[in-house]
């Protein structure tokens, strides 16, 4: 781990905190830093994800069970089971980084997870007051809580000013996935 490990927020409406997050730890592991990856919400399905397993072991990448419709329009038990699923990757990640010894954790889209009470904001808190000293934790999404922004020692927001989607155009390979 590194001597002193920041926490690190990439917030707003605009497109690419998952690729600054994404971008930090491609320059971590090309240095040699033991990086560790999971993304909520998500279907498992980008080009970042592609990219990274040809890195090698510095860049692991714990997938959770793809995700593959907005939270708002699944059914009542979907929304429980993936509350489930998000709250024990998020405990066995946390446990992954410390026992061993990461040096980057990057919780892409903790802060969406939290809002929607998919993982528990207190637990998330917790984690980052008692996070291993060394230890730099990346948390991206929209909207976080006031705490985690207090916590935060880097907190950088990604504003949309135009964007393809306004126009009709959907999300390409290789550019938006």
């Amino acid at each position: 781990m590194m001597d002193l490990g920041l926490i690190h927020i990439y917030c707003g409406n605009g497109k690419g905190k998952t690729t600054a997050a994404m971008g930090l730890g491609i320059r971590a592991a090309g240095r040699d830093k033991k990086v560790l990856l999971t993304q909520f919400l998500k279907d498992n399905n980008t080009g970042e994800l592609i990219s990274i397993e040809k890195i090698g072991t510095n860049f692991q990448v714990i997938k959770g069970e793809p995700v593959k419709k907005f939270f708002k329009f699944m059914t009542k038990q979907e929304q429980k089971h993936t509350k489930l699923e998000h709250e024990k990757r998020f405990k066995d990640i946390i446990l992954k980084a410390i026992e061993e010894k990461f040096d980057i954790l990057i919780l892409d889209e903790i802060i969406a997870a939290t809002n929607l009470d998919l993982v528990s904001l207190n637990n998330v808190i917790e984690f980052l007051k008692n996070k291993p000293k060394g230890l730099e934790v990346v948390l991206t999404g929209r909207n976080p809580n006031e705490k985690l922004i207090e916590l935060a020692d880097y907190v950088s927001e990604i504003k949309a000013i135009k964007h393809p989607y306004e126009k009709g155009i959907n999300s390409r390979i290789g550019i938006e996935k």
